[in-house]
């Protein structure tokens, strides 16, 4: 982790803007061509939902913007982000998980099923010491419907940064298979333009 140089920073003046705001995060969402992605998961027998989490968690590691939080007032920058998505459970409940970051798809999918279960074994939120970590992005999948709109909960001038990824329902459209993608930020680290890369990094990554 290392601090920004605030005085020097290009988007000092885009910050301060923005940080006045009562909720400085904008979203937007859009569609991912995942045909080849889901493909793979099905002749390899592994599960698109980690595929799709580790490729997005992938990009987000190679788009800067995404890894810079507020820290006690800084601009801080993290050499890694991690994982922390919610998971369902079959009654009706979710819990919160952290999965590390790991270049290999074989060793962040095992961490993510040893993940699953603890969060299937249990009641509740699982709010616990990872819940409030900063080198993380808020995970979501709503499964069960195409998504065009997402709100968040979200304290007002709290001072978060972290940024929030919902995936929705993939679904045929023709012969291509399309997810939609949700990505909130804090408008002072992040433009439509930081997002628009990753979601180009985020697209390539998903063929394999």
């Amino acid at each position: 982790m290392k601090e920004i140089d605030y005085k020097n920073w290009n988007r000092k003046e885009h910050f301060e803007f923005f940080s006045k705001y009562d909720n400085p995060f904008f979203g937007i969402v859009t569609e991912v061509d995942c045909t080849e992605a889901f493909a793979l998961a099905r002749k390899n027998n592994f599960s698109f939902f980690a595929w799709y989490l580790h490729r997005s968690l992938l990009a987000v590691n190679r788009t800067p913007e995404l890894k810079l939080r507020l820290v006690d007032g800084k601009v801080m920058s993290f050499d890694e982000i991690h994982a922390a998505t919610t998971i369902g459970r079959e009654d009706g409940t979710f819990g919160f998980s952290h999965v590390n970051f790991s270049e290999n798809f074989e060793e962040f999918s095992d961490e993510l099923k040893l993940q699953i279960d603890a969060v299937k074994n249990s009641t509740g939120l699982r709010v616990g010491e990872n819940s409030e970590r900063l080198d993380v992005v808020h995970y979501s999948t709503l499964p069960w419907f195409r998504i065009t709109g997402v709100s968040h909960a979200k304290n007002h001038n709290s001072g978060e940064s972290v940024p929030k990824i919902t995936f929705g329902k993939s679904f045929l459209d023709g012969a291509t298979r399309k997810m939609g993608v949700s990505v909130e930020a804090h408008h002072g680290l992040v433009d439509g333009i930081h997002i628009a890369r990753f979601m180009e990094e985020f697209q390539s990554l998903m063929a394999g």
